[in-house]
């Protein structure tokens, strides 16, 4: 079932629901469109769950308005909550990939009422870049030369090849590349989309109000980090970094997953997810 909620004047997101339970609310990374999520994924955890994922703004098919009515990335924190009241949930899990973690990390210190719990993945710590001693390691040098091009114009082919040497890199060294699989991803997106222009939104929006670390050590809701060993952007020990910060916290890992979601780790990832929010449905409320 596919909806279209308004989270602000300004801007209305396109949304898809699948199963029946308790709620789940998938969190994209920047500029990506919530389709990106695996077919496979989704259906896995619709099987005990209402699955609702969705386009962040400027992404998919939500309203694109970023040069008009520009916002900080905190707003896309707030479009969580905006959602659920437009799809009539009280509380949901949540599970957030790349800067959706960042975001459910704010959703953590902002809104925990309406959370049943959290899990993260392939993310930073909120404020981490600003603990020197922390002495953690940045993306891999290769990715930052690829991101010097995002904006650039290319024709249709040029830019489907584009993205599936991102996903490449992004992947990671361990689980097998398998090019045709991105591409389809990939095409996927353009379809849903309905264009083939990258959006670059959530790289130029203001930062401000995600330096709150040391907040995180007070949070309560059950929150699960899923250390992604081979990610590129945020390598080991990231997830542990981001445990150890987060007062209620657990830590498993996937062994391989990189920034990517191959359909090799489709499986443990949602296991392990699974296996956590069954741990929280069965505590009395």
């Amino acid at each position: 079932m596919e909806h279209r909620v308004q989270v602000s004047p300004d801007y209305q997101l396109w949304a898809e629901e699948r199963g029946s339970g308790t709620p789940l609310i998938l969190v994209m990374g920047a500029n990506a469109s919530g389709v990106t999520w695996p077919e496979d994924l989704v259906d896995r955890l619709a099987a005990r769950h209402r699955v609702i994922r969705y386009d962040h703004r400027d992404t998919g098919l939500s309203t694109w308005a970023f040069d008009e009515r520009p916002y900080p990335l905190t707003d896309l924190a707030a479009d969580v909550v905006a959602l659920m009241d437009g799809l009539g949930i009280d509380r949901a899990h949540v599970v957030g990939m790349s800067l959706g973690g960042t975001l459910v990390q704010v959703l953590l210190l902002e809104n925990p009422q309406r959370l049943l719990s959290a899990t993260i993945f392939a993310t930073a710590a909120l404020g981490a870049w600003m603990d020197e001693s922390a002495g953690l390691p940045g993306p891999d040098p290769e990715l930052l030369k690829l991101w010097e091009h995002l904006g650039d114009e290319r024709s249709p082919q040029e830019e489907l090849a584009f993205r599936v040497e991102h996903w490449r890199l992004l992947n990671g060294r361990q689980i097998p590349f398998d090019p045709a699989e991105f591409e389809r991803l990939e095409q996927r997106v353009i379809e849903h989309t309905g264009h083939d222009r990258s959006s670059t939104a959530h790289a130029r929006a203001a930062q401000e109000g995600l330096e709150r670390g040391p907040e995180l050590a007070g949070v309560q809701v059950p929150t699960l980090v899923v250390e992604a060993p081979e990610d590129p952007i945020n390598p080991p020990p990231h997830a542990q970094y981001i445990a150890d910060s987060i007062g209620s916290s657990r830590l498993v890992t996937v062994p391989g997953l990189g920034h990517a979601i191959p359909a090799a780790a489709v499986a443990p990832l949602a296991d392990a997810v699974l296996a956590f929010t069954a741990e929280i449905d069965r505590r009395p409320n």
